[in-house]
């Protein structure tokens, strides 16, 4: 088999070296610059990129097998490119006319710097970009006269691609399922869970698929066209004529049908994703708890001892020790419910047979005066009690004279939670600890300041 591109045996030394993670994040930051340099940056550019961005950094590199001592005294930045350079990630590009040394990203490189931008990049998802896309498809081949059956051929290709991201989604829920059992403390498990599924599966994917409804949203108008164009026979005549080769009617069905069913498989995946989502949701709560009251509940501490008998080499007489004290059979050892509940008191049998105590019925006078309410105040009366007793700088000082009367009592509270409304005439400045008896009301000293409108 023939390669379109030849691929130098150097290059693959990054995924051996110990120091992959730094060259890595170079290749990010070189390739952003890269870019938005129209894809030209010159060595000196690079190298002063690569200083600012790891001097903000605590830098630790080991020496790699083709390094030599001269190497080592150069400075990280230098070190890096040198590197990059030698296992040809970067290429150098003289440019003789303007006497300045380019760096360039071959194009095999730049392959695996996209892969590397998309496993660490937070992006549109893949999963709205193939969605979007294939809409967008179907919307023109169904009302762009100029449409034609390669089109049709591309929403296919996305709405394949779709499904292997979602099944990628689906198989990549396996690895939390492994961290759970890998946390041996909660802090651990609770930090892992927040930052590692949440942020990951549940705000860029999960989320997107489920609170955003992106596929619902165009799934219904992409299978209502679908259906429409399988109808359309002159439709299909004029995607046929189009065509670039003979095409029969049964092809584009064809393609129609398998685009359908890839959206009936998508929806599928979805819910399989529902039910590992689920699945991971209650196994990470049943952890958090194990981990939080494992040595203070009787199914830990049986956990415990199990797991230290399956650690001993020699377990037969640490097992005698343990029956001896224990009776592992007993099944209220091994579940909190028991097969048999012990019968109450005689005691308790007696009380319930006894007739309770007729309570007195209240009157309907009595009813009516517990539920009357006595006074109502309007938002008026409230202000003019307020103004009644302010000061010439327009402050109410709550004080012994306030409240002589039930009636005053009662505004006094009112006015209290009528401060604190937005559109209040008066505010409440402070509310003091200190309180005030004046032989017949206790009531905390209070000020009221009018607001300037």
């Amino acid at each position: 088999m023939e390669y379109q591109y030849q691929i130098p045996e150097s290059f693959y030394s990054l995924f051996r070296s110990p120091n992959r993670d730094t060259y890595i994040e170079a290749l990010l930051i070189i390739n952003e610059e890269y870019q938005y340099n129209s894809y030209f940056l010159s060595k000196e550019s690079c190298i002063r990129l690569l200083s600012d961005y790891f001097s903000q950094k605590k830098l630790q590199m080991e020496q790699e097998e083709n390094e030599t001592e001269l190497d080592l005294l150069e400075t990280p930045a230098n070190r890096i490119l040198n590197w990059l350079l030698k296992s040809q990630w970067l290429k150098r590009l003289e440019d003789y006319y303007a006497q300045v040394t380019n760096i360039i990203i071959p194009d095999y490189a730049a392959i695996f710097i996209e892969a590397f931008e998309r496993l660490t990049g937070e992006d549109m998802d893949a999963t709205e970009v193939y969605i979007q896309n294939i809409y967008a498809i179907l919307f023109s081949v169904k009302n762009d006269c100029r449409a034609n059956f390669q089109m049709l051929k591309t929403a296919l290709v996305n709405t394949r691609k779709l499904n292997k991201v979602l099944q990628d989604m689906l198989h990549n829920m396996d690895k939390f399922f492994t961290g759970l059992l890998e946390k041996n403390f909660y802090g651990e498990l609770l930090k892992e869970h927040l930052e590692g599924y949440v942020q990951e599966i549940i705000q860029k994917k999960y989320h997107i698929l489920k609170t955003g409804d992106n596929f619902y949203i165009y799934k219904s108008d992409i299978k209502s066209w679908i259906h429409e164009m399988q109808q359309d026979f002159d439709w299909m005549s004029r995607i046929k004529d189009k065509a670039q080769k003979e095409l029969a009617q049964g092809d584009i069905l064809e393609i129609l049908e398998q685009i359908e069913n890839g959206f009936d498989d998508i929806e599928r995946r979805i819910a399989n994703m529902d039910k590992e989502h689920m699945k991971y949701v209650k196994a990470t709560v049943v952890r958090l708890n194990y981990l939080l009251n494992g040595e203070g509940s009787m199914k830990g501490l049986i956990i415990q001892l199990l797991n230290a008998l399956s650690g001993m080499e020699d377990n037969g007489e640490a097992l005698e020790r343990t029956a001896g004290i224990m009776n592992l059979s007993r099944h209220q050892l091994l579940s909190e419910r028991s097969l048999y509940k012990r019968r109450a008191p005689r005691k308790n049998f007696v009380d319930m047979l006894e007739p309770e105590e007729e309570r007195e019925e209240l009157t309907k006078e009595e009813i009516l005066r517990l539920n009357k309410i006595q006074h109502r105040f309007t938002r008026r009366q409230i202000e003019e009690y307020l103004e009644s007793h302010m000061d010439l700088a327009g402050n109410v000082t709550i004080d012994e004279t306030a409240v002589t009367v039930p009636e005053d009592f009662e505004k006094l509270i009112l006015a209290y939670d009528y401060a604190l409304k937005r559109d209040a005439r008066f505010q409440v400045d402070a509310a003091a600890d200190e309180t005030i008896d004046n032989g017949k009301y206790i009531y905390p000293k209070l000020t009221f300041i009018k607001k300037q409108i």
